[in-house]
């Protein structure tokens, strides 16, 4: 063979190898390289918990991902924990945080130098709903049943949630204005506890999302009164929505997945990639279906742009709760 020319293969050969050492990962090429912290806003054994490890049970199910996904619960403070460790965690390719609205709220109650916008948005799954419950014991039977039964308890009607600022104490804000009512907001650790101490007789009452809800209901031990939704939820035809009883509230929780500043643009893809897949397996469909969550697939700039909006949304829905407070 030719010197000349079998030096120039050898060249070429050396110079593509130095492109592929140099040059960034493509996005089809990068997977992790260890295990995947996958960081939950909240405590465990409520709605966000839940959700977040049906997420990591189905990709690892499904073999989505190269190496073993991790959840970890970071609930303080109302998911500041959370909110600060991923602020620490800038550049990391190897975490990712399963979010809920306490996303926008916590920032904008405490200050705890974080700016949401800074994150990488990866995926919103599903959009969560709420509904209005008591105990099964109790003689509520209907939205009129409930205001009156409130308002004879003379502000003493204790309302479970997960602290202040928290959804539920939103959609509690919402019921005291439109009603005119007073009520004792008592905060549990999770959506879990909640629902407990509600089919415990410790509490009169919750707006917990159905899947909190579910077995309890199913067992017959708590009772649906009207959902938070534009339409009725299939899981529970018979349960009229607040609107269609002539109160237009309407509130929900976006479960979404964001990551930390800085992130690869290949891991970014790949992530992406995964919860993409996972949104269209038959588990996670059928969950959406029997959990009365709407699924609702988003990803990049027009989720940055969704959590941008909802922000300026609960900016105001929690200066009106101060207002009324």
């Amino acid at each position: 063979m030719n010197n000349r020319f079998t030096r120039r293969i050898a060249l070429a050969f050396a110079a593509s190898a130095a492109l592929m050492t140099a040059a960034p990962a493509m996005a089809g090429d990068w997977k992790p390289q260890k295990p995947v912290e996958m960081v939950i806003m909240a405590g465990q054994g409520g709605g966000a918990d839940r959700l977040a490890r049906l997420f990591q049970s189905i990709i690892q199910k499904e073999n989505l991902a190269s190496m073993p996904i991790l959840p970890v619960n970071k609930g303080g403070g109302s998911g500041a924990e959370a909110l600060r460790y991923l602020k620490d965690k800038e550049g990391d390719n190897h975490t990712i945080m399963a979010t809920l609205n306490s996303y926008y709220t916590t920032p904008l109650r405490t200050d705890i130098g974080v700016d949401i916008e800074e994150f990488t948005p990866i995926a919103r799954m599903a959009l969560d709903t709420f509904v209005l419950w008591v105990n099964a014991d109790s003689d509520i039977q209907t939205l009129d049943d409930y205001v009156a039964a409130v308002k004879a308890a003379g502000g003493e009607w204790k309302m479970g949630g997960t602290g202040t600022g928290q959804e539920d104490s939103l959609v509690t804000a919402m019921l005291e204005k439109e009603f005119d009512i007073k009520v004792t907001y008592v905060p549990f650790k999770g959506g879990g506890d909640v629902a407990k101490n509600l089919v415990g007789g410790h509490i009169d009452s919750t707006v917990n999302n159905p899947s909190e809800q579910l077995g309890f209901y199913n067992a017959g031990k708590s009772r649906p009164i009207a959902a938070f939704t534009p339409e009725r939820l299939a899981a529970f035809p018979d349960t009229p929505t607040m609107t269609e009883l002539g109160h237009p509230l309407v509130y929900d929780m976006q479960r979404s997945f964001v990551a930390p500043k800085g992130m690869d643009p290949a891991a970014v893809a790949y992530y992406t990639a995964m919860f993409e897949k996972l949104n269209a397996s038959e588990e996670w469909q059928t969950y959406t279906a029997e959990k009365s969550l709407a699924p609702d697939f988003l990803t990049g700039e027009a989720l940055q742009a969704y959590f941008v909006e909802e922000r300026a949304k609960h900016d105001a829905l929690l200066g009106a709760m101060s207002e009324g407070s």
